[in-house]
């Protein structure tokens, strides 16, 4: 064999699906991990700044925010080690297909583990929509204030007086009690705050953010396909294997029974 077909033996047992469902999970991961580590942080500041002067008032939402900060640390590190393993899972699931007749053979321990794979790969799935879902809620609430502060800066509000009742109440949200200080922007203050680099940053961050969680979301579907096409082919490569056992054992009883008969016409002759 040439160095050319050895190539193009080695590329044909490439698992191209799976690499590209693997780039896009790492890519998703990355930028949800990332982006949303850093916006949270620009949120906190935002809040200590202009909305919550009382550090006792943010104290538990800082500390959630520092929690899940620790979490998007382990999300990290934990969907690199998976994204490889479906890789590698991948790569095993097309040489056992490819290499059907050949010495390499498909296994019971193998089919157990593709399928475990399929049913942790729809729990994270359906675990993702819900993180996506999540990552969209900073980014209806930054969405929010930069179009109050839109309204704020438009020639019809700008002139007149009544600019200053224009005013955004982050405490509607949920995020820090209803007796936080001020609590509520209005007007101009606000407009400064939509001009600040914390806020343009954090706004533009989380909905990088939550974008790559809907890629996470996109490569953990194709993930699914792959895994499920995966062990339906190991399945049916499994019966195939059983068939051509069968039909081997019964070809070799076939030819010791011809050749006893043959020993036994020759001893009678």
């Amino acid at each position: 064999m040439g160095c050319f077909e050895c190539c193009i033996k080695c590329l044909g047992g490439v698992p191209y699906a799976s690499l590209v469902a693997t780039i896009l999970c790492f890519s998703g991961v990355a930028l949800f991990c990332g982006c949303g580590h850093v916006a949270l942080a620009g949120t906190v500041a935002i809040l200590e700044q202009h909305f919550s002067t009382n550090t006792s008032d943010h104290a538990l939402l800082s500390e959630v925010i520092q929690l899940m900060q620790y979490v998007i640390y382990g999300i990290a590190s934990f969907f690199f080690l998976y994204g490889i393993i479906l890789l590698a899972e991948g790569f095993y699931t097309t040489s056992a297909v490819k290499e059907l007749h050949g010495e390499f053979k498909t296994t019971a321990c193998g089919r157990c583990i593709s399928g475990m794979f399929v049913f942790l790969t729809y729990v994270l799935g359906v675990a993702w929509l819900g993180v996506f879902g999540f990552s969209a809620v900073p980014v209806f609430m930054f969405y929010n204030i930069w179009s109050t502060c839109e309204v704020i800066k438009s020639p019809q509000t700008n002139g007149t007086a009544g600019v200053e009742q224009i005013c955004v109440d982050i405490r509607q949200y949920g995020i820090i009690p209803w007796n936080a200080f001020p609590g509520r922007m209005c007007g101009s203050a606000l407009e400064n705050i939509c001009n600040t680099s914390e806020f343009y940053m954090s706004y533009h961050l989380f909905i990088v953010a939550c974008a790559g969680a809907g890629a996470t979301v996109i490569a953990l579907i194709h993930f699914l396909m792959i895994l499920s096409s995966n062990w339906a082919y190991l399945k049916d490569a499994s019966k195939m294997q059983a068939y051509q056992d069968i039909k081997a054992k019964e070809e070799q009883e076939l030819q010791d029974i011809q050749s006893r008969s043959k020993e036994q016409l020759n001893s009678y002759t």
